[in-house]
Formats: C-alpha cells, structure tokens, sequence
C-alpha cells in the first residue's frame, strides 16, 4: 500500500493498527502495543467499548443524518447533560475542536460588536495551540503552523500565559477594544504547561471587571482527561464560553461550544450554523461517553492513577540527566527533555511496545485512556525510563 496519493500534511510513523481493546493496539502482525496516546487524547473510554460499540451499531441501523432543519433528540439529551455538568447555559455542536474554536472567535466577535466596539480585539496566549483554520491559526503560536499563511484573519494580542501583569499592562493600551480573553487551562501541544495556581481565578476575575468573555479550550483537557469533567472545575470558576472535542466522541468526530448567558443568545437563525454538526449518531455516542465515564468511576481513576504516574516519573527520571521536568494533570502529563529526540516515538513504539507523542521536538506527552489501571501506569514508567537510559 503507497501513501502518495495522500497529501503530506502528516509524517505517520511505518505503523499500522487492525484493531484496539481498551488501552491496547494491534499492528498488521498481530503486536500489542500499550497505548499512551489515545488518538490524541481522544478514545479516554478506551478502544472499543462494548457499550461504545452497541450503541454506534444500532444508531447506525436507525438513523445517521437528518440535518438542523429539524429537531435532533439525542443532539438536545447531550446539550442538556453538557450544560449541567459545566454550569454553562446553552451548546452548539460542530465536528471538531477547530471548528468549537471558531464558534467561539464568532461569539467573541459579536459579543464586541453589540458593546460597539467597531474591531474587537480578543487576547490569546503565546506558546497556545488551538487549531488549523484560518482563524484558529492565527489565535495560535507557533511559526512553523503558521508559515507560508499570512496575512491571516482576525485581530489577536498576545500576551505570557500565566502573566498576569502582561494582561494588565495590555488591557491599560487596548482595554477598550478587547472583546475575550481565549486560553487553554493546560497548554497541550505548546508541552504540557498547566496555567500556575490562581491564574485562572484571577482572569476570571479580571473579565469579569472589563466585561470580556472568558474562553475556555478545553478540546484537550475537557471531559475527564485532568480528573474532573472540566479542568476550570479545578479553580472552583465558570468560563463564559468553552470548547469540547477530541474526548466527548471517542474517536467519532464531534465539537461543540458551550456558552453561558447573554453570550449564549448571540447568535441568532442563519448567523451561525453546521450541516453535521450534532448529527444523531455523533451525539448519541457523546452520551453513551458520559455514561461510560460515570458509570466506571472514570474522573476518579483519572485522577489517582495520574497523581501516581506522575510521582513515579519523578522518582525514576526526576534525576536524569535528559529530563528537565515533568509536570501534568490528571492522565495529561509531560515530561520535558533537554534536547530534541527526533525518533523517540519510533523507538518506544519498535523496542518497548508504547506509543507515546513527542510536541515541540523534546516534550514526552502522556495521554493514555482515562481506563488506565496501576499496572499499564508501571509499565509506561519502565518504558521510558528504559528508553531514555
């Protein structure tokens, strides 16, 4: 089999899977892998849960797509059991993060526009990560995403994530102008970097002061991956607008803005809109997700097996030469080297059986399904230390 005829936006590594079970893969002959990847923080209830597996197979006997010209039952059961768990008020639902994201940057938009702000500016953070659109790459920092783009849309001000005195300096030079604050409560692909302690209270704080939106990318924090359904739930705050993806469809595309508010009565008919988005089977697998998580007590593992994961890095490589630090939260955890390691994947992959993610050339990124038990969490931890030995 050639790849030629696939566009070169990716460099896969010379590894195919046939099929998954729970925490595990299997490649074309027949080996197991341990999975600390998850699609990318995406199958958090594990490869092919049974109940996962039944509810598609008859949603896919009933109904698959009728379109938002009419009403979806299982788009309004998931709107509903999402506005509950995060205390936000009203949902749209997209087929992926980026898409989340823009629903979010139109929010924002609108939000300035009805203060009269003639061009809204929103704040965004440096090192942030929070998609490939247009729109969302120039939210995103980053030279190399963003070469060969220019000039791209929207008006961004960027200021050090977790520096308070950068938002206060910016907000006394374009606080007028400034319509939403947009971040990641833990940076994923700039490398792991959970927001310092009381960050996000204290930019809550501050939005609520200026009348800013607070907005929340939680596409790779969201459901259950830091050990709580949202990782704000952390700081004891609500945002004004967060957005979900990867996690909430297991692997079956699926996004969604969730809002609160006036901010959630912004748009109106025709001023926004998806011809998937919130299709039956999507969000039917969105809820059977939330059954899933709730059911196995799967925050819960989230956050113990995490907090001894992350100890037992330490123990191990807290010493090591190659390691400068590792940090995390929940099953999201980093480990950060002191030089780039170009193959590190393939070597986990091809000598230990894990596969693992490397972002920013030397950050180790964990992100196993939220099912992980003591045992794959020693395992992951030999792993390594192996593979860095």
């Amino acid at each position: 089999m050639t790849a030629a005829c696939l566009m070169t936006t990716y460099q896969p590594l010379a590894l195919s899977f046939t099929r998954g079970l729970g925490t595990r893969l299997w490649d074309q002959q027949g080996r197991e892998y341990l999975d600390a990847v998850a699609g990318v923080a995406v199958t958090n209830v594990g490869h092919s849960h049974p109940k996962l597996v039944a509810a598609i197979s008859e949603q896919a006997g009933l109904l698959l797509h009728t379109s938002n010209l009419y009403s979806i039952d299982w788009q309004q059961q998931l709107a509903r059991r999402l506005t509950q768990l995060s205390g936000l008020d009203q949902v749209f639902f997209n087929n992926s993060g980026a898409e989340a994201n823009e629903t979010a940057l139109k929010l924002a938009r609108l939000h300035g526009w009805k203060k009269g702000i003639e061009a809204p500016l929103v704040v965004v953070m440096e090192n942030a990560f929070h998609g490939r659109t247009l729109g969302t790459m120039a939210a995103s920092d980053g030279p190399s995403v963003r070469l060969g783009f220019q000039r791209l849309p929207g008006d961004f001000l960027k200021v050090g994530f977790g520096d308070m005195a950068a938002l206060e300096a910016i907000t006394r030079t374009y606080g007028t102008r400034i319509a939403a604050v947009l971040l990641e409560p833990v940076q994923g692909e700039g490398g792991v970097l959970p927001a310092p302690a009381g960050y996000l209270n204290a930019v809550r704080e501050h939005c609520t002061r200026q009348g800013w939106l607070m907005m929340l990318d939680e596409i790779q924090t969201g459901i259950g991956r830091t050990g709580n359904w949202f990782a704000f739930q952390h700081e004891g705050i609500v945002p004004d607008v967060m957005t979900l993806a990867k996690g909430l469809g297991n692997g079956v595309p699926i996004g969604a803005c969730v809002a609160r508010g006036a901010v959630a009565r912004l748009f109106t008919p025709g001023s926004h809109g998806s011809t998937f988005g919130g299709n039956p089977l999507a969000c039917r697998v969105g809820c059977t997700v939330l059954d899933i998580i709730e059911e196995q007590g799967l925050l819960q593992n989230a956050a113990q097996q995490g907090e001894r994961l992350l100890a037992r890095l330490r123990v191990e490589l807290g010493e090591h030469p190659q390691v400068l630090a590792i940090r995390g939260q929940g099953l999201m955890i980093g480990i950060e080297l002191a030089s780039p390691y170009r193959d590190l994947a393939q070597r986990a992959a091809q000598e230990h059986g894990l596969l693992i993610n490397v972002t920013r050339g030397k950050i180790i990124r964990l992100l196993p399904p939220l099912t992980l038990d003591a045992k794959e969490g020693e395992m992951i931890v030999r792993a390594i230390t192996r593979l860095l030995d």
